[in-house]
């Protein structure tokens, strides 16, 4: 049965979903929800995820929403990514709970302000506050990524794909891949492996679409 993933090329945590499917072998597709044409506020949508967000999973009859939560259903369909030990599943969970909280949110945030809400809306202080605390969150990245190739064990996990949701797309939000070293490396391993697509090739939306 194909897994059906609705979700569109702008969402970063999309990406955190569709990234490990892609790499996981299992049979899925996308299924493209029109954010900015509202769809996520619709009655028939809102059936489907009363959060309103993207990304949901179908599998069959089960429904999955949040990315981590959607990680986790891939782990227990293919034993992928989840980590080789108890202790290394747990520090998957931790990443990915530091990202959520610590690292996407912000740049989720601070990409919509400076690159999808009108300009006459967007308040530089706020921008700037938020691009103070994602630097911060690289800091965090880019000390633990100096001695490793992979944020959990020797090999990729989904603390890595939580963790590179943001960090592939072009759009300006205070993320230059050069000014960090270890975490340019990092998501050039990343590129490396069989399958890996950026974010907008992987999943249907971008804002080339809407232009």
């Amino acid at each position: 049965m194909t897994l059906k993933l609705h979700c569109m090329g702008e969402s970063g945590n999309a990406y955190k979903a569709a990234l490990p499917l892609a790499l996981s072998g299992l049979d899925w597709e996308p299924v493209y929800v029109d954010f900015f044409g509202g769809e996520t506020r619709t009655e028939a949508f809102r059936k489907l995820n009363p959060m309103g967000e993207v990304p949901v999973l179908v599998d069959g009859d089960k429904v999955i929403t949040q990315s981590g939560i959607i990680q986790m259903h891939i782990t227990d369909l293919t034993g992928k990514f989840g980590g080789e030990t108890a202790a290394e599943a747990r520090d998957v969970l931790r990443w990915v709970l530091w990202d959520n909280h610590k690292l996407s949110s912000q740049a989720g945030a601070t990409r919509f302000l400076m690159n999808f809400l009108p300009e006459e809306k967007r308040n530089p202080d706020v921008i700037a506050f938020n691009q103070g605390r994602l630097a911060a969150a690289y800091a965090v990245l880019e000390a633990h990524l100096t001695e490793r190739s992979w944020i959990v064990g020797d090999a990729p996990t989904h603390a890595d794909f939580s963790c590179c949701g943001y960090l592939f797309y072009p759009e300006p939000f205070g993320f230059v891949r050069g000014d960090w070293p270890a975490i340019d490396a990092w998501l050039g391993r990343i590129e490396s492996l069989p399958g890996w697509k950026h974010p907008y090739d992987l999943m249907p939306g971008s804002p080339a679409d809407r232009a």
